[in-house]
């Protein structure tokens, strides 16, 4: 049942600019999302977990009903999700496995939420001979191996991506990404915010690049996650140059999400068919497939869902630029956002380091960086050499938010920055390192992949 604001009728597009400015909080108020995928994978034969069947998705989903007290989420009957203590755990198209987590005060609570988490899929998966791994993309496995899980808004979604993006589908099904959503306490807060998150996204990228592989073969990237997304959906993808041209705010969002063609609307438990429509025309009760009728502030919220830059806004914003990887690195995505984004004096110096830098440069920045990783450069300076300043930055911003663990043992957060050190140190990503044990230790048999990294 929809809420009553959900269900109210919009009539105009300040209705849309007031939903982002709610979305102000005060600093004592901010709080820490964090998202992550994963695939699930059949130990017997190293092949995609289907939907249903001993060893499938749905064991998956109805052990951790059974066993740890989640609570189902249905689609037409069907098992397509949980909810438990503010967190939900759903499915992305080709069964990826993903925990929206609750909304926390701090990384030490986000970290020991990912970590009970991953116990407890574990748990599971050992019970009827399943595995997760945390990558970029899915190293071996072709389309014609992934199922599609039962949501309605999947199989529209799936003909329609291969018509706008060479690389759509694969996107969809083969991708796994962890994110972290931040909070804004102003317009003006909001807009700093987002323009760094967007700069300065590549690095991050680079950080946790850990798709080397795809297909069986070598792609030559060190994140092929982000190469896919690169040629996806040109209208609700990429690098956004306009937040940061002069006036840009709440209404400019507004008016470039009005502008990206829609998918669906949810109708009655029920997916209608809005492929390529125009949400301005839903907006005047011209949308052909619902005549005179106009949005709902749920189908706002949806149709902000269907937009995928490297940054995004809602009612917080979302950095969406790291690939998957292992618990670690899941819980040190938050640190370093967090380090950055909610201490003052990280946020002005990161956005000092980076506020220069043109439309182009940021573009050439995105692309290089999920070929060479690390090994990119702008302006004559290494990835990591401004990934270190970053960290840094990060790192001392932690330790002036001072949020110790439950247990006082720990001060602050910065210990979970620690292994993006360890990176730079060696000068090498987790696709470095896979790349090389391939070549190395697994004597090219890349099957050695999934006991190697599986949680």
């Amino acid at each position: 049942m929809l809420d009553k604001f959900l269900s109210k009728t919009i009539e105009n597009t300040q209705e849309l600019v007031r939903y982002l400015e709610e979305g102000c909080k005060p600093t004592e108020a901010w709080k820490i999302g964090t998202e992550h995928e994963k695939f699930g994978y059949r130990r017997v034969d190293l092949g995609p977990l289907q939907y249903s069947g001993a060893c499938s998705i749905e064991s998956i989903l109805k052990g951790l009903i059974e066993t740890f007290g989640w609570l189902p989420m249905l689609e037409d009957g069907q098992l397509i999700g949980l909810s438990k203590d503010g967190a939900n755990i759903s499915l992305e198209p080709g069964g990826q496995l993903e925990l929206s987590g609750a909304l926390l005060d701090n990384v030490h609570q986000t970290c020991m939420e990912v970590a009970n988490h991953l116990a407890e899929v574990k748990t599971i998966a050992d019970r009827i001979g399943a595995g997760f791994i945390g990558l970029g993309v899915a190293p071996v496995w072709k389309h014609t191996d992934m199922p599609i899980m039962p949501k309605g808004r999947y199989k529209l979604m799936a003909p329609y991506m291969d018509k706008v993006g060479s690389h759509g589908t694969q996107m969809m099904f083969r991708t796994c990404t962890v994110q972290v959503n931040l909070d804004y306490s102003s317009e003006a807060d909001m807009i700093k915010k987002l323009r760094v998150g967007l700069a300065l996204q590549p690095i991050a990228t680079a950080l946790f690049a850990a798709s080397p592989f795809f297909e069986g073969k070598k792609t030559g990237y060190n994140s092929y996650r982000s190469r896919i997304w690169q040629d996806t959906d040109i209208a609700r993808t990429g690098m956004l140059p306009f937040v940061f041209e002069e006036g840009f705010g709440f209404e400019s969002w507004v008016d470039y999400a009005l502008d990206v063609p829609m998918y669906f609307v949810y109708r009655n438990g029920k997916y209608l068919n809005a492929l390529g429509k125009s949400f301005r025309d839903f907006l005047k009760g011209e949308l052909s497939i619902l005549p005179n009728e106009k949005p709902l502030m749920s189908d706002w919220e949806d149709h902000l869902t269907t937009i995928f830059p490297e940054v995004r806004l809602k009612k917080f914003i979302e950095m969406r630029g790291a690939d998957a990887g292992p618990w670690a690195k899941i819980c040190a995505l938050p640190a370093f956002w967090v380090g950055l984004i909610y201490d003052q004096i990280s946020l002005d110096k990161a956005w000092d380091l980076c506020k220069d830098w043109t439309s182009a440069e940021r573009q050439q920045l995105y692309q290089d960086v999920a070929k060479y990783g690390l090994r990119a450069s702008i302006r004559n300076k290494q990835v990591k050499e401004i990934a270190l300043d970053l960290l840094n930055l990060s790192y001392n911003g932690l330790l002036r938010r001072g949020k110790p663990n439950v247990h006082g043992t720990k001060k602050d957060e910065s210990e979970f920055l620690l292994p993006l050190f360890e990176i730079l140190e060696k000068g090498s990503s987790l696709a470095d390192e896979i790349l090389n044990k391939y070549l190395t230790k697994w004597s090219g048999d890349l099957r050695n992949i999934y006991p190697e990294y599986c949680y």
